[in-house]
């Protein structure tokens, strides 16, 4: 019985990629050609308008050094506020629209 199966293989193969090619070629048809059903189909559709040019650079800034702070004087603000538990307790809490919130005490973050 495996002697029948391989004798048709390679027609079946043939036949495969017969059917594969004729899809392959049938989907690279021009989209703007007129169907056989309809002929004036490409007459009155206009074309599309191309979209508008937006160059990757447009909203590039160039690089600025930071202000660096002190080591030790970050550290100390740190110690002063609460430390990172502080922090973490920040980071755990939702996000409060900008216009509300809390007055500044004056303390900057620490900066790594």
């Amino acid at each position: 019985m495996s002697i029948y199966l391989y004798s048709k293989l390679p027609a079946a193969l043939v036949v495969l990629s017969a059917s594969l090619w004729t899809t392959q070629v049938s989907a690279q048809a021009p989209a703007s050609a007129a169907s056989p059903a309809n002929p004036g189909a490409s007459a009155a559709t206009a074309p599309a308008a191309l979209p508008a040019y937006r160059s990757a650079l447009e909203g590039y800034q160039r690089y600025t050094d930071e202000k660096t702070v002190n080591w030790k004087d970050a550290n100390d603000t740190t110690a002063r506020i609460g430390g990172w538990r502080e922090y973490a307790k920040e980071a755990s809490q939702p996000q409060a629209p900008e216009g509300s919130g809390k007055p500044d005490s004056g303390a900057a973050p620490a900066k790594p």
